[in-house]
């Protein structure tokens, strides 16, 4: 009789009675039997059910990897993904995004897990520009502990500071790998000397005595070995990476969570997936999440906690080697992946239900940079892309700003928007996508973001460091005193004879386009780094960085006939068969002003013969400009014309009465 009573009871008072209701009514008649049932059949009594080992959160270490551009992360994630019984379809696996394999760097930040023995690693591989420090800086609270790679060779870098300063703010506790040992320039010496760099820089960094007690390994990721002691060549039994495995267990700290406590989770990375909707990653703050349970999405403002949707989850996953594996339940301090809300995203709290405070979020650096998008109007417009309105423009936008929080997204005047980010690489990259998904927009070049503090007008500073060779030391110092660079350190380069290495602090505006100058000057030689350092004083304007431009004054299509009198002007940057328009760009000028050419004249025809046809005009190579040398081209009176198969250059105006009258005004 007991029982459909208690089913009758059970199914009436379900959905209106809260959890903490239902637990008072536990106590009253049959109170061991409806305890046993509440507990079999409401997940959300999580209290009363018994930890399961598998979520016991000791067997869990969460480490980041960080480094400089090409210090070898991903090839080392490739190694340990490998050590640990994970397929690798091919080189470089954690580099799932076209642009990344195409490019060779990672732009994004990307979890794995894999097990080690009795314990599970959730790795974070993480980019080494600076331009995507927002990355690393959105991942390190969801860690704690850091493999810090450094290239034997080179040691530490401008990067390589910015990345270990997060991870110490954070107080992770580093692992120093030094890499590409096998190089035969790196000596047991320039290991040596590379550690006390690394210390040096540890410690002008603010590290505790704690985080000053870091082990230091040998390894070579491409060999796919890691030794605790120098060596070039380990023996066969040691020829793999469980030296480095071993030491993450030892020395990370497993997490600190409680099981018991109310579910919660800080939101680190959203992706949309057209099947699931949005799937939302991040590291649990604490309790135990199941399929099935009944969560919300809070965030906090500035006098209270907002609730913004309530929902079920449909699906929990987690990413195993380089394949996503569908799990039923994950425990406080793992690293796990949900779908089955629309609305929250990075830097918001999933929790259970009755849980209304929100967890820290995380803060990052202010961007640098800012470009405005707008919509082509060019008189070649339309021709090649779908998305061309200025609405649709403004959703792709937005939609990014959502995913990556290092971008900001302001809408202006007349269907524009201005985006501000970290430097022109990245910049660069979200252009790219924008072009290969069928866009068509113009964008304004580079805009420095100032700050005025105490009336004075302060500028962002970068550090930069330029490895070159000894014959090229004179150009590139002219260069970067046009641009208001500062040499701070000035000298050779251990174990290369012939190469100088120079430390500068710089404005980011004069090292907007530099890059490609800079491969120019050097050959292809040199190699420079550069990541933010701090907000100065305005440094006066920049000397004489570019010269002047040819600009079309013909729509049609350009003709030989037409670019063989104009070679002798510059440098072009089209081919004849192109198409041009008034005021579009053709090539650089050998001057410093501005020349309006005609590149669509086409040969008179007469009823003379001629023995020289048109076919036997010879041409230099054109420079053929690409969207990151344009990015740092073009001049403020300028724009880029991006299509999904072409990049031009052309006039902010494209009259050229218009552009006189303009060029008069006072610039700002």
């Amino acid at each position: 009789m007991v029982g459909p009573l208690l089913r009758s009871l059970f199914t009436t008072t379900r959905k209106s009675l809260s959890t903490s209701t239902r637990f008072r009514i536990q106590e009253s008649g049959s109170a061991r039997l409806w305890r046993t049932f509440s507990t079999a059949t409401d997940t959300s009594a999580q209290a009363s059910i018994s930890p399961d080992p598998a979520l016991d959160p000791s067997r869990l270490r969460n480490v980041a990897v960080i480094a400089h551009v090409d210090h070898g992360k991903t090839t080392l994630m490739d190694r340990l993904l490998r050590q640990c019984g994970a397929d690798i379809p091919h080189e470089r696996a954690m580099d799932s995004i076209s642009l990344e394999r195409e490019r060779g760097i990672t732009i994004a930040s990307k979890v794995t897990a894999v097990s080690w023995k009795e314990n599970e690693l959730n790795m974070v591989d993480t980019p080494g520009h600076a331009d995507f420090g927002g990355e690393v800086e959105r991942v390190v609270g969801m860690v704690e502990g850091a493999i810090l790679v450094v290239d034997a060779g080179e040691g530490p870098l401008a990067q390589t500071k910015f990345v270990l300063a997060k991870a110490l703010k954070y107080g992770l506790r580093p692992i120093l790998l030094l890499n590409k040992v096998d190089r035969p320039a790196v000596s047991e010496e320039r290991c040596n000397e590379v550690e006390s760099l690394v210390f040096d820089l540890f410690a002008s960094l603010g590290a505790t005595e704690e985080q000053l007690d870091f082990p230091v390994l040998y390894a070579s990721a491409k060999e796919g070995w890691a030794s605790p002691s120098f060596t070039k060549d380990p023996p066969a039994n040691a020829r793999d990476m469980s030296e480095l495995l071993d030491t993450v267990v030892r020395h990370v700290p497993p997490p600190t969570a409680r099981l018991d406590a109310p579910f919660q989770m800080l939101v680190s990375m959203m992706e949309k997936d057209f099947y699931l909707g949005r799937i939302l990653t991040g590291r649990i703050a604490s309790g135990v999440i199941r399929v099935g349970d009944r969560i919300h999405g809070i965030r906090a403002t500035d006098s209270s906690i907002q609730k913004i949707e309530e929902g079920k989850i449909t699906k929990l996953m987690k990413k195993k080697g380089t394949s996503m594996v569908l799990i039923d339940s994950a425990g406080a301090g793992d690293i796990i992946s949900m779908a089955g809300l629309a609305s929250p995203s990075i830097g918001h709290t999933v929790a259970n239900v009755e849980v209304m405070n929100a967890l820290p979020t995380v803060e990052l650096d202010p961007p640098t940079i800012s470009m405005t998008f707008g919509v082509n109007d060019s008189p070649l417009a339309g021709r090649d892309g779908t998305h061309l309105t200025g609405g649709k423009i403004g959703d792709r936008l937005m939609a990014e700003a959502e995913t990556n929080l290092a971008i900001n997204v302001i809408p202006g005047l007349s269907e524009s928007f201005e985006v501000q980010g970290r430097g022109e690489l990245q910049l660069g990259i979200l252009i790219e996508n924008m072009r290969r998904e069928g866009f068509e927009l113009s964008v304004s070049p580079p805009k420095v973001m100032y700050k005025i503090e105490g009336g004075q007008k302060l500028e962002p500073i970068e550090e930069v460091t330029i490895e070159v060779n000894e014959e090229h030391v004179g150009l590139i110092m002219e260069a970067l005193s046009h641009r208001r660079g500062e040499v701070v350190d000035m000298g050779p380069v251990p174990g290369n004879d012939g190469r100088t290495r120079l430390s500068l602090t710089c404005p980011s505006r004069g090292l907007v386009g530099y890059r490609s100058v800079f491969s120019s000057d050097t050959r292809g030689t040199g190699f420079m780094h550069r990541a933010f350092l701090t907000y100065a004083k305005h440094r006066g304007p920049l000397g004489n960085v570019r010269k002047g431009v040819l600009v079309s004054m013909g729509f049609g299509t350009i003709t030989a006939h037409a670019l063989m009198s104009l070679e002798a002007r510059g440098t072009l940057f089209v081919i004849p068969g192109m198409e041009a328009y008034d005021g579009m760009i053709i090539g650089e000028h050998s001057r410093d002003t501005d020349l309006d050419v005609n590149p669509v004249r086409a040969k008179e025809l007469n009823n003379i013969r001629a023995a020289a046809k048109d076919e036997n005009v010879k041409l230099s190579p054109p420079r053929l400009i690409t969207l990151e040398e344009a990015i740092g081209y073009v001049a403020s009176d300028e724009l880029i014309e991006v299509t999904p198969k072409a990049i031009r250059l052309r006039k902010r105006y494209l009259d050229v009465n218009k552009r006189k009258s303009m060029s008069k005004k006072p610039k700002e």
